[in-house]
């Protein structure tokens, strides 16, 4: 069910993948495949992400993301919530 690359019908052999067609030869190996894919330029990218709620959002989650904090124990994280709301 996991696989780094499929070959398709009998005109596609693995080495048009691996020299021609544009996939590399470099594929997860061992079951790997279940948590990695081939290598590609996405390999060699750094990706971010970028997270921005109003106060109105924030507050409509803040019970949620305090009762997780506090049940992780990470009381700064649950603090970090309600501090933003004290007046």
């Amino acid at each position: 069910t996991n696989c780094g690359s499929l070959f398709l019908g009998e005109y596609a052999p693995e080495p048009l993948g691996d020299y021609y067609a544009g996939p590399n030869h470099v594929l997860p190996t061992s079951g790997t495949a279940r948590f990695f894919s081939p290598l590609s330029v996405d390999s060699f990218i750094k990706k971010s992400s970028y997270i921005y709620y109003t106060r109105e959002k924030l507050y409509g989650a803040k019970e949620d993301i305090v009762r997780i904090a506090n049940r992780e124990r990470l009381t700064a994280h649950a603090n970090a919530i309600t501090v933003r709301f004290e007046d």
